[in-house]
Formats: structure tokens, C-alpha cells, sequence
């Protein structure tokens, strides 16, 4: 988990504290943290272990990556693709030895601004454990906590802005209430969220057979990220009439086995290619409904389908407009 930055709050500039903090911590998989070995320490007299970060009686002296997890220091980057995952924490922070009021009513919203929705949306939130109660009322030292889970579809600045509302009671004593009122303060959290994949397409037309077209559609995949991604599929969802035939990895002889799906460090490229074939029959029906996706008459060929995996194991998909052929 990592914290992340935020603007100054609505309610910072009240003269009366608020009773009830709040907390932002994104979610993220650790990773195994990285040693480096001196190489030929025995030749000149220095015991293998005094390089390592973390020794150990069953760690591999030549080995870069240790047993030992490693949680993120800052905020990283954000993804298109990707699912944005944090927690929400409004902490009771009143002392324990307060007996002059109370907090009760505590309730957390959230709501994102996206490039296309500047004006936000509101988000839904659930508890640690899937539970989905809209308010409660921690004791002193205690917290509320809400899991945000949200698909970053598009490319830009996110605005997560969050509102905490919460009911603060003075007692008079022997626990009897004197007076309360209920506070709400707001806090913005602003990042950006950055192509993994870069996608380039290109389509072009071969020979008839039996008097239908064929087409061959290329991609090039490009890894702008900072770590290493692991391909689970790519795959084309054709537009009917065609048939989508892979070119790639996935496609092998009977009786083989099947090529692992590559992984792609960051800045690597690599090239996929797809045929398509019209099919025999709807093509009446399948007119009308092109017309409608691409008026300017072109063929609409499908579009193109990427799923992967991070290298923390988090999963991301990513699909392309419809991609269409060059005018003849």
C-alpha cells in the first residue's frame, strides 16, 4: 500500500479541527526485493553473504531476487487497462480519556472525475470483508474502512474526491447528550493514468477466394510502461461476415504443444497479424449493420481484443475501436 498526495481539503481552513481523519492508501501486490551479489567474493577473501542485503542459510548467493517482500514506497503509475484499487480509511481520532463527546454517523463517498466526466460520478465502496453498510460509528483510536476498486478506460488526469460526513456529539455528562452537529469535510486526490500498451494496427486486403475478401490485419504492441507484462491473449472479435484466424503464437500443428504466451519488458515491441475471411451467406444482413459503424463505406474488419498480466500478477485488458480497411 502507498500514499499518495493530495490537495488542500474544503474543511482545512476551518478554525475547528475535525474529530475524524482521513486516510488514502493505494493497493497494490508487494514484490520480492532485489539483492546484488558481489560476483567472486571467495577469490578475494569476502564472505558471499557480506554483499546481500538479506542473508539467509537458504538464500541463493547468486541469485538477484531475495525471499524477502517488498511493499512500494510512493503512489507509482496508473494504467489504462488496469483496475485502480485503494483503500479509504476516516479514523476516530479523539483520545480514548475524551469523555466530552463522541463520533457516530460515520459515512464515506466517493466520487471520480475523469477526462470525459469532469463533473464526476459516484463511485461504489465496500468494506474489507465485501460488507456494503453506508455508516458506522468507530470508537476512539478506531477506524471505518471502504475498498475502492475502479477501471481506468481513458488516458489523462483522474480526480478521486472524497467526503467523509460524520455526526459529533457533546456529552454533558453521565453520557447524556448536550448538543450535537454534523461535519463534512472534502478531499481531492489527483493522478494520472498512462498507456501501458502502445497499439499500432495496419489492415490490408489480399487475392479473393471463392469470391470473398480476405483481409490480414497487423498490430505492433508496445510496452510504455516500467515493468514487464505477460500476455494471456490477443485475440481479434471480428465483424460478421469475417472470421478471425490467428497468425501467432496461439496458432500450432496438430499434435504440438502450444508456444507459451511471450512477455514484453518495457520498451520491447512485438508484432501479431490476424487473417480474416468473409464468410458465405449474411452478407445482406451483415450490410445494414456496417453501414452504421462505418458510414464513409469502408469494411469494418473487428476489433482487437489484448489481456494481459502485470508482473505483481495484477491483470489488465485493453480493446481498440473498430478497425476498418483502406478505401481501394
Amino acid at each position: 500500500m502507498a500514499s499518495h498526495n493530495r490537495s488542500q481539503s474544503l474543511g482545512e481552513g476551518l478554525k475547528s479541527v475535525h474529530t475524524v481523519s482521513l486516510k488514502v492508501l493505494r493497493l497494490s501486490r508487494p514484490s520480492l526485493s532485489n539483492q546484488y551479489p558481489l560476483p567472486n567474493s571467495q577469490d578475494l577473501g569476502i564472505a558471499p553473504s557480506a554483499s546481500l542485503a538479506y542473508p539467509s542459510d537458504s538464500t541463493d548467493d547468486k541469485f538477484i531476487i531475495s525471499p524477502v517482500l517488498n511493499f512500494p514506497e510512493a503512489f507509482g503509475s496508473a494504467f489504462v487497462g488496469e483496475t485502480f484499487s485503494c483503500t479509504l480509511c476516516a479514523n476516530n481520532e479523539l483520545d480514548p480519556s475524551d469523555t466530552t463527546r463522541t463520533i457516530s454517523g460515520v459515512r464515506i463517498q466517493g466520487d471520480m472525475q475523469t477526462p470525459s466526466t469532469p463533473n464526476g460520478f459516484p463511485l461504489e465502496l465496500a468494506g474489507p470483508d465485501g460488507e456494503d453498510e453506508t455508516q458506522a460509528s468507530p470508537g476512539p483510536g478506531e477506524s471505518l474502512q471502504k475498498i475502492l476498486r475502479f477501471e481506468l478506460k481513458e488516458e489523462g488526469n483522474h480526480v478521486l474526491a472524497v467526503t467523509v460526513t460524520y455526526t459529533e456529539t457533546t456529552l454533558a455528562g453521565e453520557g447524556k447528550a448536550a448538543s450535537g452537529r454534523v461535519r463534512t469535510f472534502r478531499k481531492l486526490y489527483q493522478f494520472v493514468a498512462q498507456q501501458l500498451l502502445s497499439v499500432r494496427t495496419k489492415a490490408g486486403e489480399l487475392s479473393e477466394r471463392a469470391g470473398l475478401s480476405r483481409y490480414v490485419l497487423e498490430a505492433q504492441l508496445e510496452n510504455m510502461g516500467e515493468a514487464a507484462v505477460s500476455f494471456e491473449a490477443v485475440n481479434v472479435n471480428a465483424k460478421p461476415p469475417f472470421k478471425s484466424t490467428s497468425l501467432n503464437w496461439d496458432m500450432h500443428a496438430p499434435g504440438t504443444c502450444p508456444i507459451n504466451a511471450p512477455i514484453l519488458n518495457p520498451r520491447d515491441v512485438i508484432q501479431v497479424a490476424f487473417l480474416l475471411e468473409q464468410q458465405p451467406g449474411g452478407q445482406e444482413e451483415a450490410r445494414e449493420d456496417l453501414e452504421k459503424v462505418s458510414p464513409d463505406n469502408k469494411k469494418v474488419l473487428g476489433q482487437l481484443m489484448i489481456q494481459w498480466r502485470s508482473a505483481l500478477g495484477d491483470r489488465g485488458s485493453l480493446s481498440t475501436g473498430w478497425l476498418t480497411s483502406r478505401p481501394k
